[in-house]
């Protein structure tokens, strides 16, 4: 399984949750504590929102801890708002455009879980794509195709969090009309570069992980907490959002 980390709030280098905490996301990748996969090594990215339009991404399909320029770019990138993910794959192969977060114009989106019986609605489910969204698609992951339906949605107007639940119910009733047993696991975070929703969900009784945390300077969301204060993180309820915001971050189960 996958680690992530996402932050709002006050500019801060991205080293500061990436590498330097106690239990940081580059430690994430090579021991996780609350994971099936303890090493996350088929890949990573960071997503960072700056001066542009759009967000900055880099990624490489490389263990995190191994790649210098990652250690060089969180050490000089400063920003308000970004996102960081290490990858166990479990769909698509170990290749830089299957690797998170995803960029569709000024959204990003990240990802832990899987559709199970992915190839058997993988059709499907592309089919509900409008033709410029399935030209968008780089990459062969159940993730990148779950962002793009969710965009779809938004597209039409539909709420950032209304859009991703309806996907997921949408995507749980194909599973079960194809007679799919394995369960659908999703922990992700989707923004705009003005806001972070964050999804804890699962089709049986076992979500991946997801916390929120809040430092000294802003929110955080991350898959395991970065720290050993039990004071600083909430596990988000199984089945729940949450929404990280200017004005706050608030909690809905």
């Amino acid at each position: 399984m996958c680690r992530l980390v996402a932050y709002l709030g006050s500019p801060i280098y991205l080293q500061d949750l990436v590498c330097a905490p106690q239990h940081s996301l580059l430690r994430q990748a090579l021991r996780a504590e609350e994971a099936k996969t303890v090493t996350n090594g088929d890949g990573f990215g960071v997503g960072w929102y700056g001066e542009g339009d759009e967000p900055g991404v880099y990624r490489e399909v490389m263990p995190a801890w191994s790649d210098e320029n990652l250690h060089a770019l969180c050490a000089t990138v400063r920003s308000r708002l970004f996102f960081a993910h290490v990858r166990a794959a479990t769909t698509g192969g170990i290749a830089r455009h299957n690797c998170h977060p995803f960029r569709h114009g000024r959204w990003l989106f990240m990802h832990n879980g899987q559709i199970g019986g992915y190839a058997r609605v993988r059709r499907q489910l592309e089919a509900q794509l409008p033709d410029s969204l399935y030209a968008a698609r780089r990459g062969a992951t159940d993730s990148e195709l779950l962002f793009l339906l969710a965009m779809a949605r938004i597209d039409t107007g539909e709420p950032p969090e209304e859009a991703m639940q309806s996907v997921l119910a949408a995507t749980l009733a194909l599973m079960r009309v194809q007679g799919v047993d394995d369960p659908l696991r999703f922990a992700a975070a989707l923004s705009d570069g003005e806001q972070v929703f964050a999804f804890r969900f699962a089709s049986d009784e076992l979500p991946p992980t997801l916390y929120v945390g809040e430092c000294e300077q802003g929110s955080i969301v991350a898959s395991e907490p970065l720290d050993s204060a039990p004071d600083h993180w909430r596990s988000v309820p199984a089945n729940g959002w949450v929404r990280m915001a200017a004005n706050g971050t608030t909690l809905h189960a």
